[in-house]
């Protein structure tokens, strides 16, 4: 490899100032290492280089992948229980305006069929103990009260139901109340406001000084009732009433059973005014004051759970509701989808 003299040592390295002759070690340092019997190891070719590149692809693909796969978990996912939990406490939340039929969620109305379904949700799951109401809303129509009433009622026979009340569960809402086994709500709660009301709407001047004129053809005297270019006569208000009462009576009823009172006393109250939770524990309306996390223990316990229950929120608003639920035109969908009801040419009977 080199030639060795007085100023290189026994390794070939150079001693006292003195310089390596010949080329052959300058040789092998270029070409790299040597494997054996001096052989150069040759350095890796292009195939290994696209297999390593191939890889590192597929690792940014599946890393890609996988926080694609997570966000759409937190936003659409349910993080309150897993499926093998036992011993829960099911929170269903009743907020908005209730109306039948089955929205969107996150458009402000508090639909029955979406209701229903986690009622029967929760009654139908072995391992929720008991099911508390979370309820949110200022009334809505009688009808959807009743599909929501039936179905606690069928819960009812398998566990307690409790209800929660926040800022206000008054008309239609305290409607769905009155059945449950036990009635929370805070001590400023709005609720009462036990009555049925029938609004028409009666723009006939304003057709009048527009010179708008309306010709009806009918086939019977009630049958254009309610139609905003005209007033009620003396037997359509007559007959208002009558379906008013009608309504009313039902509501009384479910009120005197579900709370164990008497049907004259519910008829005392049953003014339409409202009532704080305060007041309406004295009144009998209410059980007691307390909070959402106070109607959990009292359902849990109701429900023969001992210690700590698990909670399982079944329609809490999510992530994707927040997202998706709130712009203008969503918004604008919320009110084409209730146009049925809220721009019904008789009007609608509200709770």
């Amino acid at each position: 490899m080199f030639q060795q003299d007085e100023n290189t040592d026994q390794g070939g390295m150079p001693v006292d100032g003195g310089q390596i002759e010949g080329t052959e070690l300058t040789r092998q340092i270029d070409t790299g290492p040597t494997g054996p019997a001096g052989a150069t190891v040759p350095k890796p070719g292009k195939k290994g280089s696209r297999a390593g590149r191939v890889l590192i692809y597929l690792l940014v693909i599946f890393g890609l992948l996988t926080i694609i796969g997570g966000s759409f978990f937190v936003i659409f996912g349910d993080f309150d229980t897993l499926p093998g939990d036992s011993n829960k406490v099911a929170v269903i939340y009743v907020q908005g305006t209730m109306i039948t039929g089955n929205l969107p969620g996150g458009l402000g109305y508090a639909t029955s069929e979406e209701i229903s379904r986690s009622i029967q949700d929760a009654a139908d799951d072995k391992n929720v103990k008991a099911i508390v109401l979370r309820i949110n809303s200022p009334g809505g129509t009688p009808a959807s009260a009743q599909e929501i009433v039936s179905e606690i009622k069928k819960a009812q026979e398998h566990k307690p139901v409790v209800v929660s009340m926040g800022d206000v569960a008054a008309s239609a809402a305290y409607y769905i109340s009155a059945p449950a086994d036990h009635i929370i709500a805070n001590p400023d709660t709005m609720t009462g406001s036990i009555g049925v009301i029938w609004v028409f709407e009666n723009s006939s001047e304003y057709f009048d000084e527009e010179g708008i004129k309306f010709y009806v053809a009918k086939s019977g005297d009630f049958k254009d009732m309610g139609a905003n270019w005209r007033g009620l006569s003396d037997a359509e208000r007559q007959y208002s009433e009558e379906v008013v009462l009608d309504v009313f009576e039902r509501f009384v009823d479910e009120i005197a059973t579900g709370r164990g009172l008497n049907r004259s006393d519910v008829k005392d109250m049953a003014d339409g005014r409202i009532y704080t939770g305060a007041r309406a524990v004295e009144l009998g309306l209410v059980d007691e004051t307390g909070n959402l996390y106070d109607a959990i223990d009292v359902a849990a316990k109701m429900g023969g759970i001992e210690g700590k229950p698990i909670v399982s929120y079944k329609n809490k608003p999510s992530l994707s509701s927040i997202l998706f639920g709130s712009t203008e035109s969503t918004d604008a969908q919320s009110k084409s989808l209730v146009g049925y009801l809220f721009e019904s040419p008789f009007g609608f009977i509200e709770a």
